[in-house]
């Protein structure tokens, strides 16, 4: 009864209001893709010290309920030798981690998956408990293809099955099971397509963790939206959106069942991550890029256009996001705007990180190590060295201005 009780308390706090699930559970195949990107290569160093700076993130704790990661990374350690998991903890973040294997091809079934991991998942669980991990994610991916009868009930019926036996497993091992089955928005379907398939893919996981007596208060439901798929010639707008797929939730999923957060990355806002990094973020364009890798439509247009140098590509892909985006003065131009950020940081750096301008010698010399350190990291192309470098000094200045001013 008491761990009943402790996952039920689990459960709840990760979807505390205000709070969200931080997806780090990228695999080996995704993470090499976003790295590419940037031209990081990505060894085991590189996406160690790129989960450690999300994870390390001051005053994440605020925002971040809990935090997915992948099995290499529930096992790294930061610089200063803490364990990632130790760390999570401590700042009151609750660590979970994936365990399914990936969604492979469904025999028989042109066109549709299942996802794989069942195998040692029970000796997979056990350990994963026994290094501090309070919850695992498993999901299913579910294909709409209305003119050849997608999904199948045999798709439905053995992601299903997959699902309940991992949750059912997972409450064993004392870790709370997020269940994911994901309806996938590409394709040309309906919004009316979407639900249809959305409705039917509760319906048979609901009745599927009934079977495997799975305790539902112990457990958490990452759905997906009910939207048209992004191929639909009509697009239905955010208020159908949100009444069919509460219309939708309504229909399927117990009352017992807490909802969790989404684990998606938000679309990006260029306005708020200038405004938080000023004009001290030398790497715009590569963290521009990486953000939106996974974007889809015009913001994917506006990475091909950075890359390219297109100012017109750009300025098109641009008004598409109007909404969020600062608008660009009628004389704008690419090439000098990129030109002129670059001057513009050039100065900064130079009149703050310069050795020669320092008086203290302590100072002088750290100017001089950090200023080293970025020349190397620039030559290495190290995304993660040079955020990192950004936030020591960025951190290091706020506590000097805080040191200096009268108490």
């Amino acid at each position: 009864m008491a761990r009943d009780r402790d996952l039920e308390a689990i459960a709840q706090a990760i979807v505390t209001p205000g709070k969200g699930i931080l997806a780090a559970d990228e695999s080996m195949g995704t993470i090499k893709k976003r790295f590419d990107t940037i031209n990081v290569e990505s060894t085991e160093e590189n996406r160690r010290s790129y989960r450690e700076l999300l994870i390390t993130t001051q005053d994440a704790e605020k925002h971040i309920s809990g935090v997915i990661l992948f099995d290499e990374t529930a096992r790294q350690k930061t610089a200063g030798g803490v364990p990632f998991v130790q760390v999570l903890a401590d700042k009151g973040i609750i660590p979970g981690i994936k365990v399914d294997k990936g969604a492979k091809a469904l025999p028989f079934a042109p066109g549709e998956k299942v996802t794989e991991g069942l195998d040692g998942l029970r000796e997979r669980l056990e350990g994963y408990a026994g290094m501090g991990l309070r919850f695992a994610k498993w999901r299913a991916v579910i294909k709409i293809d209305v003119d050849n009868g997608l999904p199948s009930e045999y798709c439905l019926d053995a992601n299903a099955h997959a699902l309940a036996r991992y949750a059912a497993l997972s409450v064993e091992q004392g870790l709370v099971p997020i269940v994911e089955p994901e309806v996938l928005m590409n394709g040309p379907h309906t919004i009316d397509d979407c639900f249809v398939a959305t409705e039917h893919t509760l319906q048979r996981v609901y009745e599927a963790l009934h079977l495997h007596r799975v305790p539902l208060e112990q457990t958490l439901l990452k759905p997906n939206m009910v939207l048209s798929g992004d191929e639909c010639p009509e697009q239905a707008g955010p208020k159908e959106v949100a009444e069919k797929t509460i219309a939708c939730f309504k229909r399927t999923v117990p009352a017992a069942v807490p909802m969790a957060p989404s684990a998606r990355r938000p679309a990006f806002d260029e306005r708020a991550f200038r405004a938080r990094l000023g004009d001290s973020a030398p790497l715009f364009d590569k963290v521009v890029r990486l953000f939106l890798d996974d974007c889809p439509g015009r913001m994917r247009a506006m990475r091909q256009a950075i890359d390219a140098g297109d100012g017109e590509a750009l300025r098109a892909a641009h008004e598409g996001h109007a909404s969020y985006l600062p608008p660009l003065p009628d004389d704008w131009e690419y090439k000098p705007w990129i030109k002129h950020k670059k001057r513009k940081w050039d100065r900064k750096l130079a009149k703050e990180l310069h050795p020669d301008l320092e008086c203290d010698p302590a100072e002088r010399e750290k100017k001089s190590r950090v200023m080293q350190e970025i020349t190397a990291a620039y030559a290495r192309g190290d995304l993660h060295a040079l955020l990192q470098l950004e936030l020591e000094w960025a951190r290091w200045n706020e506590r000097r201005r805080g040191s200096s001013e009268p108490r």
